[in-house]
C-alpha cells in the first residue's frame, strides 16, 4: 500500500504543478491608457504664372491675341488644374481708358499638370486678349498698357 500512496501522491504533486502553471499562464494585468502623435506637412510655396508671350500693341479693329506661358515653383512638385487671367487694371493712355475697353475670352485656361520644382517649367495656354472696336471715339487708350493678374486652382 505504501507504493500506492507514493503513486497516488507523486500523481497529486504533478496535476498540482500542472495547475499552478496553467494559472501563471493565464494571469495577467489589465490597465487601461491613452496616447497623442502628430504629423505635419508642408505649407507649400506658391506657384508663380509667367505670361511668356510679348503681345503686340493693340487698337481698335485688331485681331484678338492668344496668352500664354509657364510657371515658376520654388517649392516641391505642385499640381495645377487651371490658370485664370484677369484684366487687374489699365494705366497710361492718353485720357480715359478702362478694362472696360478690352475683352478677354476663354480667361479660365486647364492647365492640368503637376508642375516640378524649377524656373520656367510646365506652360499653359488658351486665353485671348482684344481691344473692343466701339462706335465711341477711344483715343483715352492711345498709348495704355493693359495690366493682367494671373491664378491658378
Amino acid at each position: 500500500m505504501h507504493r500506492f500512496k507514493k503513486k497516488s501522491l507523486a500523481i497529486a504533486a504533478g496535476t498540482l504543478v500542472v495547475l499552478a502553471a496553467s494559472g501563471t499562464a493565464f494571469a495577467y494585468w489589465t490597465a487601461s491608457g491613452t496616447g497623442t502623435g502628430v504629423g505635419t506637412t508642408t505649407g507649400g510655396v506658391a506657384v508663380t504664372v509667367n505670361q511668356t508671350v510679348t503681345l503686340t500693341a493693340m487698337y481698335p479693329g485688331d485681331a484678338a491675341q492668344t496668352l500664354s506661358g509657364d510657371f515658376n515653383n520654388a517649392g516641391a512638385t505642385t499640381h495645377v488644374n487651371s490658370v485664370t487671367v484677369s484684366i487687374s487694371g489699365v494705366t497710361g493712355g492718353a485720357g480715359s481708358c478702362s478694362a472696360a475697353d478690352y475683352s478677354l475670352t476663354g480667361a479660365t485656361m486647364a492647365a492640368v499638370q503637376d508642375v516640378p520644382n524649377g524656373t520656367a517649367v510646365g506652360s499653359w495656354t488658351g486665353a485671348t486678349i482684344q481691344f473692343n472696336d466701339t462706335t465711341a471715339n477711344q483715343d483715352g487708350c492711345k498709348g495704355a498698357t493693359v495690366d493682367l493678374a494671373y491664378v491658378t486652382a
